[in-house]
C-alpha cells in the first residue's frame, strides 16, 4: 500500500456500513438479491432475455451520469453487484483523488458499450489529467429482470484486473528505478513496451535497494502474490535509483519486433555461459509475463530432455536405432506423427530427432522408468525444483513422474509436462554447454539470493545432443529459419495441442554461438513456421 493512503476496504460489507448506515443497509439488501437495487421479483413483473438497445442505452447512461457526479451509491445501484461497485467507485474519488470526471460513450455493440474517460487527478496541491478507454456490458438482473451494468473492476479502469485491485494516489510505495541493460543503455516502457510488467516487477522488488526516492503517483494497487503496482499518472517525480540488469538492448529490441508479428507469443534469450537473461518479450492481450510464468505443454522441444534421458540411461545413442513407424501405441493410447511424415523403420535416434518423429520416442516408453524423465529434468537440467531466483516471479518448469499413457506423452512434450520459453531457453543452454546455470535478470549481489543448482550433463551426452540439434538446424525441421545463420548453431522444433484452442501452440528453441533462445506462439503450425522466425530474429543479433 502507499504511504499515507487510507484503506478503502476493511472487512467488505462491514466497512461500507461503517461509512454510512443508510448506504450500508441498502447494499446488504442489494447483495442478497444479487441484482443491485430497485425492487423485488415479488412486486414487479420480471423481464427475461438480453436487454434491448433502449435498455442498454438507458442503464449505461444512468450509470455514467452518477459516476460523473461522484455519486458512488447511486452509480452502484445500476450494477448487478452494488457492494463491490460502491466500494470501488467511492474509492475512485476518496482514495484515488480523481475528480472532474467526463465520460463519453461510444457506439454500443449489442449489449457492450465502449466509453472514454477524461478526468483530473488532484492530490496535495498537485494535479494532472487522466484519460483512458474502457467498456461495460449491460446484463439482465437474475431476479429483478432489470437492465444492469455487469459489474467487474475493469469497468472503472481496464488495469483493474482482480476483484481486490484498487486505485490509489499518494506517495509511491517504492522509489522509481532507471533500469539499464548490460551496457548501460536505459530500458524504458516507452521504447520497449513488452518490458512494462518486467520493469514494474523489478521496481517493486528492488526500488528501495536501488537507492531512489519515491514520488507521488496514481497507481493500480494489485493484491495478488508477486503482482507489482502499476503507475498510471505521476504527479511528482521521485528520484530513480539505477538498477543494472542482464538484458541486452539489441536483443530486446529484436525480441520486441519479432513477437509483435505473432499473436499470443513469448520469447526469452539467455547467455549459456553465464545464465544471464538477454531478452524477454511477450505479445499478448493482457500483461501476463508468459515468457517467465507460463505453464504450457512444450511439444517436441521436450525431446531434448527425452533424448538426454535415453542417452544417460544407456537406452539409446544418436547413431543407434530409433524406428519411426506411422503410429505407436502405449497402454491403449495411439500416438501419431505430424501429417505427411514418411515412416522410417531403419531410422537412427538422430534421424528421428531431426525430423521430430513422435512414434520413435513413444516406443522407448517401455524402457524408461516412470520417473526417469523427471529425474533427468531435475538432476541435470535444474527444472521442477521451484527454486529459481531470477529476480522476478518465474515458473521453473514441471516434469511429473506420470504413469499410464502420460509416461509416453511426456516424452514428446504433451501429457502433464509444463514449460515456458524461459525454461526451454535454459534447457537449450544446458544441452549446449553441459552446465546448468540458473537464468537471472539482476545480479544476486543485490539481495544475496541463492541460485538453483543441478549436475549438468556428461560431455558425451552434450556432444550427441549438440550434433542432433545441429542436424535439426541444418537439415531437419529447423532448417527453414536456421540454415542461413552462421556460426555454431542448433535447434529443436515443437507443436503442442492445448485444450480449448483450435490451433496447436508453435514452439521453437535454438542456439547460436553464446546465445540460446526459445519461443512459443498460438499461431499454430510446425515450430519452424511461427515460433522459429522469432527465435532466429533474436539469435541474429548475437546478444
Amino acid at each position: 500500500m502507499r504511504k499515507g493512503a487510507k484503506v478503502a476496504i476493511v472487512g467488505g460489507v462491514f466497512a461500507v456500513m461503517v461509512g454510512g448506515a443508510g448506504y450500508g443497509a441498502f447494499n446488504v439488501v442489494s447483495a442478497l438479491s444479487g441484482d443491485g437495487a430497485g425492487g423485488s421479483a415479488e412486486t414487479k413483473s420480471v423481464k427475461s432475455g438480453p436487454p434491448s438497445g433502449a435498455e442498454v442505452k438507458e442503464a449505461s447512461a444512468k450509470f455514467f451520469s452518477s459516476w460523473e457526479k461522484g455519486d458512488a451509491e447511486t452509480a452502484a445501484s445500476y450494477t448487478n453487484d452494488a457492494v463491490a461497485a460502491g466500494s470501488l467507485l467511492a474509492g475512485y474519488r476518496t482514495e484515488a483523488h480523481i475528480t472532474k470526471v467526463h465520460i463519453t460513450p461510444g457506439t454500443p455493440s449489442g449489449t457492450t458499450v465502449p466509453f472514454s474517460v477524461k478526468a483530473t487527478v488532484a492530490y496535495e496541491g498537485r494535479s494532472k489529467p487522466l484519460t483512458y478507454d474502457s467498456e461495460l456490458t449491460v446484463v439482465r438482473g437474475e431476479t429483478t429482470g432489470r437492465a444492469l451494468v455487469g459489474w467487474k473492476p475493469a469497468v472503472v479502469h481496464p488495469d483493474l484486473t482482480a476483484a481486490d485491485d484498487t486505485l490509489v494516489t499518494g506517495e509511491a510505495a517504492t522509489p522509481p528505478i532507471e533500469a539499464v541493460d548490460r551496457n548501460d543503455v536505459v530500458l524504458s516502457k516507452e521504447k520497449y513496451p513488452s518490458l512494462g510488467p518486467v520493469l514494474d516487477a523489478l521496481r517493486e522488488k528492488y526500488g528501495e535497494k536501488a537507492g531512489g526516492r519515491p514520488g507521488v503517483e496514481l497507481s493500480v494497487h494489485h493484491t495478488g502474490e508477486g503482482a507489482a503496482d502499476k503507475t498510471l499518472v505521476t504527479l511528482a517525480k521521485g528520484t530513480p535509483g539505477k538498477l543494472r540488469t542482464t538484458l541486452s538492448a539489441s536483443a530486446q529490441a529484436a525480441a520486441e519486433k519479432a513477437v509483435a508479428q505473432y499473436s499470443e507469443s513469448s520469447v526469452v534469450a539467455v547467455k549459456p555461459s553465464t545464465g544471464e537473461v538477454l531478452a524477454v518479450a511477450n505479445h499478448r492481450k493482457d500483461e501476463f509475463n508468459a515468457a517467465f510464468e507460463g505453464r504450457l505443454a512444450p511439444g517436441s522441444t521436450m525431446k531434448i530432455i527425452s533424448a538426454a534421458t535415453l542417452i544417460d540411461n544407456g537406452i539409446a545413442t544418436m547413431n543407434g536405432p530409433a524406428p519411426c513407424p506411422d503410429t505407436a501405441t502405449w497402454q491403449s493410447q495411439t500416438f501419431h506423427n505430424l501429417t505427411g511424415m514418411e515412416p522410417n523403420e531403419k531410422a537412427t535416434l538422430a534421424n528421428s530427432f531431426l525430423r521430430s518423429c513422435n512414434t520413435a520416442f513413444v516406443k522407448y516408453a517401455d524402457e524408461v522408468k516412470v520417473d526417469s524423465l523427471t529425474k533427468e529434468a531435475e538432476d541435470h537440467f535444474g527444472l521442477g525444483g521451484d527454486n529459481w531466483k531470477t529476480g522476478i516471479v518465474s515458473f521453473d518448469g514441471s516434469v511429473p513422474a506420470s504413469g499410464g499413457p502420460n509416461t509416453a506423452a511426456n516424452m514428446i512434450g504433451q501429457g502433464e509436462v509444463q514449460m515456458n520459453p524461459l525454461n526451454m531457453a535454459s534447457v537449450t543452454a544446458t544441452a549446449m554447454t553441459g552446465a546448468f546455470r540458473q537464468p537471472y535478470l539482476v545480479p544476486k549481489s543485490l539481495d544475496d539470493r541463492e541460485f538453483a543448482t543441478a549436475k549438468g550433463l556428461a560431455s558425451n551426452t552434450v556432444a550427441q545432443l549438440k550434433a542432433m540439434m545441429r542436424l535439426t538446424a541444418t537439415q531437419g525441421t529447423g532448417a527453414g529459419v536456421m540454415a542461413r545463420l552462421g556460426g555454431d548453431i542448433g535447434a529443436k522444433t515443437g507443436s503442442a495441442e492445448v485444450d480449448g484452442q483450435d490451433k496447436s501452440n508453435s514452439w521453437f528453441t535454438g542456439y547460436r554461438n553464446d546465445i540460446a533462445a526459445a519461443a512459443t506462439t498460438e499461431e499454430g503450425g510446425h515450430g519452424g513456421d511461427a515460433a522459429g522466425p522469432i527465435v532466429a530474429a533474436v539469435l541474429r543479433t548475437g546478444g
